[in-house]
């Protein structure tokens, strides 16, 4: 069983580009992101669940769920964004959980947008926090290729979760991302030395 350190950070710190180089390195990263996105498609063991609790408002003309629609409804109400935890969160949770149990490496990367917020945190053997300006994640936000996401679209997610004051307040280990990606790599490695060593 690998121990599970939790990687965390806002939208728009760079915490994906984090995992990318995690994983480069031949360390597992879950993604809880990615484990939502398939559990919500048609078929998936969350979407009835999902289109049930939020009505067919939330659905595109394929009979999906539209993530953008879904996503303007729950980050603008606290009580509808906890209906959407209350379905997800438990799969999810449980997915993440038994794939750490079955990785042989030392440790694997748990990547969870909400790690603070749902108090998962408390289940990881450390927390690592992405770090950078609000400013700054708004900019790169805008910037992204394909990103449909309106600066109001980007305040609202940015308002639903804690900042990086609170996060701190829980990390064992943070990386600075207000740099940009270069200097992502030599923390990455550090850290990579750090937790082989430590859970080796």
């Amino acid at each position: 069983m690998a121990a599970k350190v939790g990687l965390t950070g806002g939208i728009g710190s760079g915490k994906s580009a984090v995992a990318e180089a995690f994983a480069a390195l031949g360390v597992t990263v879950i993604d809880a992101d990615r484990i939502a996105r398939r559990l919500s498609q048609p078929g998936g063991a969350a979407f009835d669940a999902i289109a049930a609790q939020f009505g067919a408002e939330i659905l595109d003309a394929q009979g999906r769920i539209d993530r953008r629609r879904l996503g303007r409804m729950v980050f603008a109400s606290q009580q509808k964004r906890r209906q959407l935890e209350a379905i997800l969160h438990p799969p999810i949770r449980a997915e993440m959980n038994a794939r750490a149990r079955d990785d042989a490496r030392p440790y694997c990367i748990l990547d969870i947008p909400l790690l603070i917020e749902s108090g998962w945190h408390l289940d990881m053997r450390r927390v690592l926090v992405v770090t950078c300006a609000r400013d700054e994640r708004v900019r790169r936000i805008e910037q992204r290729a394909g990103n449909r996401m309106s600066r109001a679209d980007i305040q609202r997610v940015m308002n639903s979760q804690v900042n990086d004051a609170a996060r701190l307040k829980s990390a064992d280990d943070v990386i600075d991302n207000n740099r940009g990606i270069d200097e992502l790599q030599p923390q990455v490695r550090r850290l990579h030395a750090t937790y082989t060593a430590m859970f080796s």
